[in-house]
Protein backbone atom coordinates (compact mmCIF):
# COMPACT_ATOMS: atom_id res chain seq x y z
CA UNK A 1 0.00 0.00 0.00
CA UNK A 2 2.81 2.43 0.89
CA UNK A 3 4.51 1.66 -2.43
CA UNK A 4 1.27 2.39 -4.33
CA UNK A 5 0.87 5.71 -2.52
CA UNK A 6 4.49 6.55 -3.38
CA UNK A 7 3.79 5.89 -7.06
CA UNK A 8 0.68 8.08 -6.98
CA UNK A 9 2.33 11.06 -5.30
CA UNK A 10 3.74 12.67 -8.49
CA UNK A 11 0.34 12.46 -10.23
CA UNK A 12 -1.41 13.90 -7.18
CA UNK A 13 1.05 16.79 -7.02
CA UNK A 14 0.63 17.48 -10.73
CA UNK A 15 -3.15 17.35 -10.42
CA UNK A 16 -3.06 19.85 -7.56
CA UNK A 17 -0.73 22.25 -9.37
CA UNK A 18 -2.74 22.00 -12.59
CA UNK A 19 -6.07 22.47 -10.83
CA UNK A 20 -4.73 25.50 -8.94
CA UNK A 21 -3.29 27.08 -12.09
CA UNK A 22 -6.42 26.55 -14.19
CA UNK A 23 -8.78 27.62 -11.41
CA UNK A 24 -6.80 30.80 -10.80
CA UNK A 25 -6.83 31.61 -14.50
CA UNK A 26 -10.57 30.99 -14.89
CA UNK A 27 -11.38 33.08 -11.82
CA UNK A 28 -9.68 36.09 -13.39
CA UNK A 29 -11.98 36.06 -16.41
CA UNK A 30 -15.04 38.35 -16.52
CA UNK A 31 -18.23 36.72 -15.23
CA UNK A 32 -19.81 37.15 -18.67
CA UNK A 33 -17.27 34.76 -20.23
CA UNK A 34 -18.37 31.13 -20.12
CA UNK A 35 -15.60 28.56 -20.42
CA UNK A 36 -16.05 24.79 -20.59
CA UNK A 37 -12.92 22.69 -19.97
CA UNK A 38 -12.19 18.98 -19.76
CA UNK A 39 -8.59 17.87 -19.27
CA UNK A 40 -7.63 14.22 -18.87
CA UNK A 41 -4.13 12.81 -18.78
CA UNK A 42 -3.66 9.67 -20.86
CA UNK A 43 -0.64 8.72 -18.77
CA UNK A 44 -2.01 8.87 -15.22
CA UNK A 45 -5.01 10.01 -13.16
CA UNK A 46 -4.66 13.79 -13.61
CA UNK A 47 -8.07 15.35 -14.39
CA UNK A 48 -9.64 18.81 -14.45
CA UNK A 49 -13.23 19.69 -15.29
CA UNK A 50 -15.06 23.02 -15.43
CA UNK A 51 -18.59 23.14 -16.84
CA UNK A 52 -17.67 19.79 -18.41
CA UNK A 53 -21.27 18.63 -18.87
CA UNK A 54 -22.71 21.93 -20.11
CA UNK A 55 -24.13 21.65 -23.63
CA UNK A 56 -22.39 24.17 -25.89
CA UNK A 57 -22.76 25.03 -29.58
CA UNK A 58 -20.28 22.70 -31.23
CA UNK A 59 -19.35 24.72 -34.31
CA UNK A 60 -17.05 22.52 -36.43
CA UNK A 61 -15.93 20.28 -33.56
CA UNK A 62 -19.05 18.21 -34.39
CA UNK A 63 -17.07 17.02 -37.41
CA UNK A 64 -15.15 14.60 -35.16
CA UNK A 65 -18.17 12.30 -34.60
CA UNK A 66 -19.05 12.60 -38.30
CA UNK A 67 -15.56 11.28 -39.11
CA UNK A 68 -15.98 8.46 -36.60
CA UNK A 69 -19.29 7.43 -38.17
CA UNK A 70 -17.64 7.38 -41.61
CA UNK A 71 -14.85 5.12 -40.35
CA UNK A 72 -17.30 2.81 -38.58
CA UNK A 73 -19.07 2.42 -41.94
CA UNK A 74 -15.74 1.70 -43.63
CA UNK A 75 -15.23 -1.09 -41.09
CA UNK A 76 -18.49 -2.78 -42.06
CA UNK A 77 -18.16 -2.13 -45.80
CA UNK A 78 -20.92 0.48 -45.91
CA UNK A 79 -18.65 3.35 -46.96
CA UNK A 80 -15.73 3.21 -49.39
CA UNK A 81 -12.97 5.79 -48.89
CA UNK A 82 -11.69 5.19 -52.41
CA UNK A 83 -15.05 5.65 -54.14
CA UNK A 84 -15.29 8.73 -56.37
CA UNK A 85 -17.64 11.58 -55.50
CA UNK A 86 -18.66 14.00 -58.26
CA UNK A 87 -19.07 17.50 -56.81
CA UNK A 88 -22.37 19.13 -57.77
CA UNK A 89 -23.07 22.86 -57.77
CA UNK A 90 -26.02 22.30 -55.44
CA UNK A 91 -23.71 20.74 -52.83
CA UNK A 92 -21.52 23.80 -52.44
CA UNK A 93 -21.98 25.88 -49.31
CA UNK A 94 -20.31 28.91 -47.80
CA UNK A 95 -18.20 29.40 -44.71
CA UNK A 96 -14.93 27.58 -44.23
CA UNK A 97 -13.42 25.26 -46.80
CA UNK A 98 -12.14 25.16 -50.35
CA UNK A 99 -14.53 22.79 -52.13
CA UNK A 100 -16.87 25.70 -52.81
CA UNK A 101 -14.18 27.04 -55.18
CA UNK A 102 -13.78 23.76 -57.10
CA UNK A 103 -15.28 23.53 -60.62
CA UNK A 104 -18.65 21.82 -60.86
CA UNK A 105 -18.39 18.06 -61.45
CA UNK A 106 -14.90 17.89 -59.94
CA UNK A 107 -14.05 14.33 -58.98
CA UNK A 108 -12.77 13.53 -55.50
CA UNK A 109 -12.45 10.36 -53.50
CA UNK A 110 -14.47 10.00 -50.32
CA UNK A 111 -11.11 9.98 -48.55
CA UNK A 112 -10.35 13.46 -49.90
CA UNK A 113 -13.79 14.71 -48.89
CA UNK A 114 -13.32 13.35 -45.36
CA UNK A 115 -9.82 14.79 -45.08
CA UNK A 116 -10.90 18.25 -46.25
CA UNK A 117 -13.71 18.22 -43.68
CA UNK A 118 -11.13 17.84 -40.91
CA UNK A 119 -7.97 19.61 -42.12
CA UNK A 120 -9.71 22.63 -43.73
CA UNK A 121 -12.99 22.37 -41.79
CA UNK A 122 -14.67 22.28 -45.19
CA UNK A 123 -18.42 22.83 -44.83
CA UNK A 124 -19.24 21.55 -48.31
CA UNK A 125 -17.36 18.32 -47.56
CA UNK A 126 -19.17 18.04 -44.23
CA UNK A 127 -22.61 18.37 -45.77
CA UNK A 128 -21.73 15.80 -48.42
CA UNK A 129 -20.85 13.33 -45.67
CA UNK A 130 -23.92 14.13 -43.56
CA UNK A 131 -26.15 13.40 -46.56
CA UNK A 132 -24.22 10.22 -47.37
CA UNK A 133 -24.08 8.86 -43.81
CA UNK A 134 -27.40 10.19 -42.48
CA UNK A 135 -27.87 12.60 -39.59
CA UNK A 136 -29.81 10.14 -37.44
CA UNK A 137 -27.24 7.42 -38.02
CA UNK A 138 -24.48 9.78 -36.88
CA UNK A 139 -26.48 10.61 -33.75
CA UNK A 140 -27.18 6.93 -33.06
CA UNK A 141 -23.47 6.21 -33.26
CA UNK A 142 -22.75 8.90 -30.68
CA UNK A 143 -25.37 7.38 -28.40
CA UNK A 144 -23.89 3.91 -28.87
CA UNK A 145 -20.45 5.22 -27.95
CA UNK A 146 -21.77 6.80 -24.76
CA UNK A 147 -22.13 10.38 -25.98
CA UNK A 148 -25.64 10.80 -24.64
CA UNK A 149 -25.84 14.62 -24.79
CA UNK A 150 -23.93 15.61 -27.93
CA UNK A 151 -26.07 15.80 -31.05
CA UNK A 152 -25.92 16.82 -34.71
CA UNK A 153 -29.09 18.81 -35.34
CA UNK A 154 -28.43 20.68 -38.58
CA UNK A 155 -26.29 20.90 -41.70
CA UNK A 156 -23.37 23.31 -41.91
CA UNK A 157 -24.34 26.92 -42.70
CA UNK A 158 -28.05 26.26 -42.11
CA UNK A 159 -28.64 29.68 -40.59
CA UNK A 160 -32.42 29.25 -40.50
CA UNK A 161 -32.09 26.12 -38.36
CA UNK A 162 -29.65 27.94 -36.08
CA UNK A 163 -32.06 30.86 -35.65
CA UNK A 164 -34.81 28.38 -34.80
CA UNK A 165 -32.65 26.90 -32.06
CA UNK A 166 -31.69 23.71 -33.94
CA UNK A 167 -28.02 24.00 -33.06
CA UNK A 168 -25.36 21.28 -33.10
CA UNK A 169 -24.27 20.77 -29.49
CA UNK A 170 -21.61 18.87 -27.55
CA UNK A 171 -20.09 18.70 -24.09
CA UNK A 172 -16.35 18.88 -23.49
CA UNK A 173 -16.45 15.70 -21.40
CA UNK A 174 -18.01 13.77 -24.29
CA UNK A 175 -15.56 15.16 -26.86
CA UNK A 176 -12.71 14.01 -24.61
CA UNK A 177 -14.32 10.58 -24.33
CA UNK A 178 -14.58 10.24 -28.11
CA UNK A 179 -10.99 11.35 -28.70
CA UNK A 180 -9.79 8.94 -26.04
CA UNK A 181 -11.61 6.08 -27.79
CA UNK A 182 -9.86 6.96 -31.05
CA UNK A 183 -6.49 7.16 -29.26
CA UNK A 184 -7.05 3.77 -27.63
CA UNK A 185 -8.31 2.13 -30.85
CA UNK A 186 -11.75 1.53 -29.34
CA UNK A 187 -13.76 2.57 -32.40
CA UNK A 188 -13.73 1.25 -35.98
CA UNK A 189 -10.41 -0.65 -36.33
CA UNK A 190 -6.90 0.14 -35.06
CA UNK A 191 -5.77 1.02 -38.60
CA UNK A 192 -8.76 3.32 -39.14
CA UNK A 193 -8.15 4.97 -35.75
CA UNK A 194 -4.57 5.65 -36.82
CA UNK A 195 -5.87 7.20 -40.04
CA UNK A 196 -8.20 9.45 -38.03
CA UNK A 197 -5.36 10.53 -35.76
CA UNK A 198 -3.17 11.28 -38.76
CA UNK A 199 -5.91 13.45 -40.28
CA UNK A 200 -6.45 15.27 -36.97
CA UNK A 201 -2.72 15.99 -36.71
CA UNK A 202 -2.90 17.76 -40.08
CA UNK A 203 -5.33 20.43 -38.86
CA UNK A 204 -3.95 23.71 -40.20
CA UNK A 205 -5.64 25.99 -37.63
CA UNK A 206 -3.11 27.51 -35.20
CA UNK A 207 -5.24 30.22 -33.57
CA UNK A 208 -6.33 28.29 -30.46
CA UNK A 209 -4.46 25.31 -28.97
CA UNK A 210 -1.30 26.02 -30.96
CA UNK A 211 -1.36 29.76 -30.33
CA UNK A 212 1.28 29.88 -27.57
CA UNK A 213 2.95 26.48 -27.98
CA UNK A 214 6.18 25.53 -29.78
CA UNK A 215 5.53 24.92 -33.51
CA UNK A 216 6.88 21.39 -33.14
CA UNK A 217 4.11 20.39 -30.69
CA UNK A 218 2.09 17.49 -32.10
CA UNK A 219 -1.66 17.84 -31.53
CA UNK A 220 -4.41 15.74 -33.11
CA UNK A 221 -7.29 18.18 -32.89
CA UNK A 222 -10.35 19.82 -34.44
CA UNK A 223 -11.18 23.47 -34.04
CA UNK A 224 -14.55 25.14 -34.43
CA UNK A 225 -15.78 28.68 -34.44
CA UNK A 226 -18.92 30.74 -34.84
CA UNK A 227 -19.56 34.37 -33.97
CA UNK A 228 -20.81 33.28 -30.55
CA UNK A 229 -18.51 30.39 -29.67
CA UNK A 230 -14.95 29.17 -30.19
CA UNK A 231 -13.80 25.64 -29.44
CA UNK A 232 -10.97 23.17 -29.82
CA UNK A 233 -10.72 19.49 -28.89
CA UNK A 234 -7.66 17.32 -29.26
CA UNK A 235 -4.94 14.98 -28.08
CA UNK A 236 -1.55 16.47 -27.11
CA UNK A 237 1.39 14.20 -27.88
CA UNK A 238 3.80 15.34 -25.19
CA UNK A 239 5.89 13.23 -22.76
CA UNK A 240 2.73 12.84 -20.66
CA UNK A 241 0.03 12.84 -23.38
CA UNK A 242 -3.35 14.31 -22.55
CA UNK A 243 -6.71 15.04 -24.12
CA UNK A 244 -8.19 18.53 -23.81
CA UNK A 245 -11.45 20.13 -24.95
CA UNK A 246 -12.21 23.82 -24.44
CA UNK A 247 -15.14 25.99 -25.54
CA UNK A 248 -15.52 29.71 -24.88
CA UNK A 249 -18.67 31.82 -25.13
CA UNK A 250 -19.58 35.35 -24.09
CA UNK A 251 -16.70 37.27 -25.65
CA UNK A 252 -15.36 38.23 -29.08
CA UNK A 253 -13.62 35.75 -31.37
CA UNK A 254 -10.08 37.02 -30.82
CA UNK A 255 -10.37 36.96 -27.04
CA UNK A 256 -12.04 33.54 -27.06
CA UNK A 257 -9.25 32.10 -29.18
CA UNK A 258 -6.65 33.64 -26.87
CA UNK A 259 -8.35 32.12 -23.80
CA UNK A 260 -8.29 28.67 -25.40
CA UNK A 261 -4.61 29.16 -26.22
CA UNK A 262 -3.76 30.22 -22.67
CA UNK A 263 -5.57 27.23 -21.17
CA UNK A 264 -3.70 24.93 -23.54
CA UNK A 265 -0.41 26.56 -22.53
CA UNK A 266 -1.13 26.02 -18.80
CA UNK A 267 -1.91 22.33 -19.43
CA UNK A 268 1.14 21.92 -21.65
CA UNK A 269 3.46 23.46 -19.07
CA UNK A 270 2.07 21.33 -16.23
CA UNK A 271 2.07 18.03 -18.13
CA UNK A 272 5.46 18.15 -19.82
Amino acid sequence: MKFLIFLLLPALATAQHLSSALSAYLQKLPASVQVSVALESLADTVRFYHRADALVPSASVIKIPIMVEAMERVKTGGFDLDQTHVLLAAEKTGGSGILQTYPNESKLSNREVLTLMMTHSDNTATNILIRELGMEQINRRMQTLGLTQSRLNRMMMDTLAARQGRENRVTVREMNALLTKIHRHEVATPALCDQMLDILKRNEDNLTFRRFLPPSTVIAHKTGGLAYVQGDAGIFYVPKPFVLSVFVQGTDTENAQRIIGEIARICYQQLQ
